[in-house]
C-alpha cells in the first residue's frame, strides 16, 4: 500500500480531489469517475496511481492525519495558554467548515465506519486517538494551572470537545448555518474557562 509521502504530483492531485469529495459526500458517495472528472484525467489514470479505492482512502486519511498533527505541533509551539490552545484547535474545524460547508474528512469517515474496509477504519481511529490524546494533555495542563475548570476527567472533557466540534459541523451543515460549529463551541468554552 502506498504512503502519502511517496506521492507524485499527479497522485497528489488525485488525493486532493478524493479528500474534497470525502468532506462533501463521504467515502461511499464518490467513484473513480468523479475523481477523474474533478482532476481532468481519464479513469484509468486514477487506477494507475491507486489500484483500489481502499488504497486511495487510506492515503487520504494518512495525509489528513499528518497535516492535522503538524497543526497541533504548530499550536503547541506558538500558543502557550491552554484555553488559547483549545481555541486554536477549534479554529482548525471552523476553517474547514468555512470551505463551502466541508466537514472533517475523518468525521465523515467515522460516520461511515461500519461500511469501510479495516485499512481505512484503522487510519481513522488513529486520527481520533491523536486528537483525543492531544486534547487530554491540554485540558490537564489547563486544570493544573487553573486556566480551565473541569469536573470530569480530562480524557472525558477532551472527547466531549472533539465530539462537539465534529457534531457541530454536521448540525451546522444540516441547518445550513453559516456559523456552523462556532456557536456551539463558544457555548462549551464558556463553561470551561476558569
Amino acid at each position: 500500500m502506498k504512503h502519502f509521502t511517496e506521492l507524485t504530483d499527479s497522485a497528489t492531485r488525485i488525493v486532493d480531489a478524493a479528500e474534497g469529495l470525502i468532506q462533501q459526500v463521504g467515502y461511499n458517495g464518490f467513484s473513480y469517475e468523479d475523481i477523474a472528472q474533478s482532476v481532468g484525467i481519464r479513469k484509468p489514470s486514477v487506477h494507475h496511481h491507486f489500484a483500489t479505492k481502499v488504497e486511495l482512502g487510506a492515503v487520504v486519511v494518512q495525509r489528513y492525519t499528518h497535516r492535522f498533527r503538524e497543526a497541533l505541533l504548530r499550536i503547541e509551539g506558538t500558543v502557550t495558554k491552554a484555553p488559547d490552545q483549545l481555541r486554536a484547535y477549534a479554529e482548525l474545524f471552523f476553517n474547514t467548515y468555512e470551505q463551502d460547508g466541508r466537514l472533517c474528512a475523518c468525521g465523515m469517515l467515522g460516520a461511515e465506519s461500519e461500511s469501510l474496509p479495516e485499512e481505512i477504519r484503522s487510519e481513522v481511529r488513529r486520527f481520533f486517538q491523536i486528537n483525543a490524546e492531544w486534547l487530554t494533555s491540554v485540558v490537564e495542563k489547563g486544570v493544573r494551572d487553573g486556566s480551565l475548570k473541569a469536573n470530569r476527567p480530562a480524557a472525558d472533557v477532551a472527547q466531549a470537545l472533539l465530539a462537539v466540534l465534529e457534531g457541530a459541523m454536521l448540525v451546522g451543515r444540516g441547518l445550513r448555518s453559516e456559523r456552523g460549529p462556532r456557536k456551539m463551541v463558544d457555548a462549551l468554552f464558556s463553561y470551561m474557562w476558569a
